[in-house]
């Protein structure tokens, strides 16, 4: 009988010891690696910095990786306290005209040049959007594309909406798509292409118009969109958002489509459209589109 007593106490106290040394997930312990390297593998857990609204603005660098054939590297923008919080954040992706144009690597710094990179650089954009009751600071990913392809637009901005969200914490009810000129062209193809997939869009001047089909996907698929135009672009005729609005609208969608056309500015209608202080009915693009989810 000792003998048996003492063989299960060797068996039990090893056993006791190593779940005493078990770590547990504290309250404090981010559930990802530092600086956005993944998803991580621990679930999400609540600490202390997730409810901090965000006062710094946010980390942007250049990430030069092959998300697919035709985007060779993107700029990230990630909320300041990324790093120590637990949760999912908006994801806006925003696309470039023409000009910016590259191969990812050398020549990425373009890219934030105009639109919503350019304000991540120059500290011009908000860390923190306040909507409703609730606070909100959103994932920027600026890709830049290596040739303008008719045939793939919608694919390529797909493919970068999936490699950020294998790469960080993303709330996926809460994507975002917007961009200028041929980038507003991207961003709506791929709103008709992913319309059940975004929760809104923002097309700038852009590049492309909506055939009847796609619009009533938009229409139906319950996609916001908002688009901006200036009446005297030359580059880009207005038409194309002034088509592509009333396309949609003729679907009588729950979430009628939204028209701004500004009188002047030339082609140049993203410095206007991108300003966190131009607000309609006391909202920006960013407020805007956070009112809306899926």
């Amino acid at each position: 009988m000792k003998n048996t007593i003492k063989y299960l106490m060797v068996l039990i106290v090893p056993v006791m010891v190593a779940t005493s040394c078990k770590k547990d997930v504290s309250e404090n312990e981010p559930a990802t690696p530092a600086n956005g390297t993944g998803t991580g593998t621990k679930p999400p857990v609540e600490n202390k910095y997730n409810n901090v609204v965000e006062t710094n603005p946010a980390v942007q660098k250049g990430i030069t990786v092959n998300v697919n054939n035709n985007i060779g590297g993107y700029m990230q923008a990630l909320p300041y306290l990324y790093d120590s919080t637990t949760k999912r954040y908006p994801l806006l992706i925003f696309i470039h005209g023409v000009g910016e144009l590259g191969n990812g690597a050398d020549q990425l710094p373009i890219v934030a040049g105009p639109g919503v990179p350019g304000l991540i650089k120059n500290k011009k954009f908000p860390a923190n959007f306040k909507v409703g009751d609730k606070n909100f600071s959103f994932i920027v990913v600026s890709p830049q594309i290596r040739k303008w392809d008719y045939a793939t637009m919608a694919k390529d901005i797909n493919d970068m909406i999936n490699y950020a969200i294998s790469k960080y914490r993303i709330d996926t009810t809460r994507i975002y798509v917007s961009g200028l000129s041929m980038g507003g062209g991207y961003t709506w193809e791929v709103g008709a292409a992913y319309a059940k997939r975004l929760a809104a869009i923002v097309p700038i001047c852009g590049a492309a118009t909506l055939s009847d089909a796609k619009a009533k996907t938009v229409a139906t698929a319950k996609l916001a969109v908002w688009a901006l135009h200036n009446d005297d672009d030359k580059t880009v005729s207005p038409d194309n958002s002034k088509t592509s609005v009333n396309r949609i609208n003729a679907n009588s969608p729950a979430i009628p489509a939204k028209l701004t056309i500004w009188p002047t500015g030339g082609h140049d209608a993203w410095t206007k459209a991108t300003d966190p202080n131009y607000k309609e009915n006391g909202k920006n693009i960013y407020e805007w589109m956070l009112q809306y989810s899926k």
